[in-house]
């Protein structure tokens, strides 16, 4: 197997250990390469790098293992006919948010890494989607449930485990580390070595694990594997930023964390170079693209300034905060493109909106949360303060109008809201929630007394296929409406992830975007109307991409003009794709 692999690559690896784990470098890449061929994976050979491609028809679908359930058979045995029978042509990966068996947070509190929760399905299930749509798993590396068998022998002194955790002494200062949370960051437990206070990032159930021990990483080295052999296409390395810990830091975005993304993603291209990287940091934006790093970290990174950004342009109908940080982005090297959304299974997260928006904007945003009925999640500063770290609230509800029942202009700002992210440069994705606009489910929030339920409802599959047959409900208007979108978007090589993006300053009535094709058709151009008045636009240089249309269409809404455009009407909250006709 070593023959097969160039010797860059193999000095590249050797130095990633050598940073991490120093003299046992050498012992380290035996090891690794011992693990090649596991459960199937690389034995068709190990590529020197070349990694994984994609296009505009990649879109993904974020769910949980069980939004929509039937009597008689498994959860996932249901999605996978909600998948076939509503989505096909409209997204092509599904992210099946964590299918393990779990003890709390929805899944991101894992008990066993290899196995399939019963209650969801079983393996089985897992390849019979995969046989028609690739796949998205997390890889909750972070941390690991109390009731795992990993923590119960650390807690009885069973070698390896008895290192898999960080330990503190009692009273450390561990007042400089950056977290998420408001919980005690120390936890005491009860081994059989006596008290101990491991450390627990985001609560005492996730219990962090010690990747300076090189046994734990190589245990999820196996656990990748392990998911490759299984479909995964795209790995989803959960709350990664905070990885590595060093006492007298804030133990965040360390180097040691970048270090451990560069390694895995050396391991992915080797041997499974179709598969990519997903890092999840929900953080200010600059730490965020941190995580592409020179080129060799990861292939895509979450757009966690987008969703907050987006809302705040179309309900403030001011899109100048937006069009300066869009025409911010950088443009990133061959592999690696942005992972653009505006809802998930979380909030809203609005650390990213550090230095993006002024403190007078921010509260208001907030404040319209709370008047919508949504949550504000708090996290703990060093000084001992909380700040807000996350909106909890549907997508489609942030966007409305507090005392007042749904209105056009709330059905108008979220379909913009939608065409925007699909419009960007990157691989979209979209919620299973947003599909169909869901509501703030308040009475779920209130009966597990965890904000995040808002966002998290589940459905019968029967009553929400109704739903979307009923041409008189919203669900069916919003879904229509967006299946186009999707479909629109899988057809027109100008939203390639990979093709140009260019972001015009029009004013704050308007937020443009021009996608230039690759292999030389005709470019795109979003325009969308923050407004909830009309705009004309003029077609100047300022849109060289309209500029160079004669007959032209409207991608969105059947419009055609068998004249070069010269002004551009928008109706309140309208998204037009203009092409050549």
């Amino acid at each position: 197997m070593l023959k097969s692999i160039s010797k860059t690559i193999l000095r590249r690896i050797e130095g990633r250990f050598r940073i991490l784990y120093g003299d046992q470098a050498p012992h380290l890449v035996n090891r690794l390469f011992m693990l090649v061929g596991r459960y199937g994976v690389g034995l068709n050979g190990m590529s020197n790098g070349q990694g994984a491609q994609w296009n505009q028809t990649d879109r993904v679908l974020i769910t949980y293992g069980d939004m929509v359930r039937r009597d008689g058979e498994s959860p996932l045995h249901t999605l996978d006919y909600v998948v076939r029978e509503r989505l096909h042509g409209m997204v092509n990966t599904v992210h099946i948010l964590p299918f393990y068996p779990y003890s709390s947070d929805d899944g991101f509190s894992v008990i066993d890494y290899r196995a399939v929760d019963q209650a969801l399905g079983n393996w089985s299930d897992i390849k019979r989607m995969g046989q028609h749509t690739r796949l998205m798993f997390d890889l909750v590396l972070n941390h690991v449930s109390r009731q795992s068998a990993w923590f119960r022998n650390y807690v009885s002194g069973i070698a390896p485990f008895s290192e898999f955790f960080i330990e503190a002494p009692e009273g450390a200062d561990v007042s400089g580390v950056v977290r998420p949370r408001s919980l005690p960051l120390l936890s005491e437990t009860a081994t059989r070595a006596g008290k101990r206070h491991v450390w627990t990032t985001f609560s005492a159930d996730q219990v962090d694990l010690n990747f300076a021990n090189p046994d734990v990483l190589f245990e999820f080295l196996d656990i990748l594997f392990w998911y490759i052999a299984h479909g995964a296409r795209i790995i989803r390395l959960d709350a990664i930023a905070y990885l590595w810990k060093q006492m007298g830091t804030t133990c965040i975005h360390l180097p040691e964390t970048h270090e451990i993304v560069k390694l895995f993603r050396d391991v992915v291209d080797m041997v499974a170079p179709y598969v990519l990287l997903l890092t999840e940091t929900n953080v200010p934006h600059e730490e965020n693209i941190s995580y592409f790093g020179e080129g060799d970290e990861a292939h895509m990174v979450y757009q966690f300034s987008l969703p907050p950004l987006l809302a705040h342009a179309l309900l403030t109908s001011n899109a100048s905060r937006l069009t300066t940080w869009a025409a911010s982005l950088p443009d990133l090297p061959t592999g690696q493109t942005f992972f653009n959304f505006t809802a998930s299974h979380d909030g809203v997260g609005v650390r990213p909106l550090q230095g993006l928006l002024s403190d007078h904007e921010f509260k208001q945003l907030l404040q319209h949360v709370e008047q919508m009925g949504g949550r504000i999640s708090y996290k703990q500063n060093s000084d001992g303060s909380e700040s807000p770290y996350e909106l909890n609230i549907t997508y489609f509800d942030l966007l409305g109008e507090p005392d007042r029942p749904v209105t056009e202009s709330q059905i108008q700002r979220f379909l913009s809201s939608q065409a925007i992210m699909l419009a960007m440069r990157g691989v979209p994705a979209i919620y299973f929630n947003s599909l169909f606009g869901a509501r703030n489910n308040l009475q779920g929030a209130e009966g597990t007394g965890r904000h995040r339920t808002i966002n998290r409802e589940k459905w019968v599959a029967d009553d929400l296929m109704a739903r979307l047959d009923n041409p008189q409900t919203l669900e069916h208007r919003i879904f229509q409406s967006i299946s186009r979108m999707l479909r629109v978007r899988g057809e027109h090589s100008a939203f390639h992830p990979d093709a140009p993006q260019r972001v015009p300053d029009l004013g704050p009535d308007v937020f443009a975007i021009e996608r230039i094709p690759l292999d030389g058709t005709a470019p795109v151009t979003s325009l969308t109307n923050v407004t909830d008045h009309d705009v004309t636009l003029t077609v100047d240089k300022r849109l060289p991409a309209l500029q160079s249309l004669g007959a032209w269409k409207d991608l969105l809404h059947h419009e055609t003009a068998t004249d070069k455009p010269k002004s551009i009407r928008l109706a309140p909250w309208q998204t037009v794709w203009l092409t050549r006709s």
